[in-house]
């Protein structure tokens, strides 16, 4: 009987390894998978490669990880944002190796490792330092450049409902990269608040599908970004 539900969130990133490339889901303060990343931070786990649309705010989240020195290169669309100073603080000091990646680019690299596509050709970063040392091609009067697929070890998802077999059902913006990310892993490791018996879930609703799921984690009541740094803010000014 196929049953992907593990009993913690240690049981499920056991086996993430040094030098990992991780895909971790999440936009802005949506959708990150909060435990799951400070599981990963308490686990010690280093030299990973972290690919998310964001750099992490305060010390939460992927924050952790980089204040932790467990990251050597994050490949992201925005890693400055309110309370983002670790990630200044890094990559000012050429601790940290970054790859910034206009956001519908790093979607569609994502998506591409996911769909076995082997890159495609978009004008978004013609003209700017980005586009560097990448292969560049004129298509009926306009240049593009080359953009190849971004795979990864591992995907670290939050949903908010899923079943025994990996199903997963997402809260509105909570979706966003996660559904991509879960395709274009070898290893799928989702946080979800509810696990449902089988045939619960509407099976028009369920955005990823169990085939591209490997472990599933029961956070009834997950930690919050938004909270986290606050708690941070206010410690930090008493």
């Amino acid at each position: 009987m196929m049953n992907k539900i593990t009993g913690s969130l240690d049981e499920a990133i056991a086996d993430i390894h040094d030098g990992a490339v991780i895909h971790v889901g999440g936009f802005g303060l949506a959708g990150s998978p909060i435990d799951l990343l400070h599981a990963l931070a308490d686990k010690g786990t280093r030299d990973l490669t972290i690919v998310s649309n964001n750099a992490g705010v305060g010390r939460v989240g992927i924050a952790r990880l980089l204040y932790n020195g467990q990251v050597s290169k994050i490949v992201c669309s925005f890693p400055r944002q309110q309370n983002s100073t670790v990630i200044d603080d890094l990559h000012r000091e050429g601790k940290i190796e970054l790859e910034l990646v206009p956001q519908g680019t790093l979607a569609e690299r994502i998506r591409a490792a996911g769909a076995g596509v082997g890159g495609f050709y978009t004008p978004t970063s013609v003209g700017t330092p980005l586009a560097e040392g990448k292969e560049h091609r004129v298509i009926d009067g306009k240049e593009y450049v080359l953009e190849l697929p971004i795979h990864a070890d591992f995907a670290l998802i939050k949903a908010e409902r899923g079943d025994r077999w990996g199903n997963l059902v997402y809260h509105k913006a909570q979706r966003n990269f996660g559904p991509p990310m879960c395709m274009a892993a070898d290893t799928t490791i989702v946080q979800v608040r509810q696990v449902v018996d089988l045939g619960e879930l509407d099976p028009e609703a369920i955005a990823t599908p169990s085939i591209f799921v490997d472990r599933v984690v029961e956070v009834p009541d997950p930690l919050s970004e938004r909270v986290l740094v606050a708690e941070e803010e206010k410690q930090a000014n008493a």
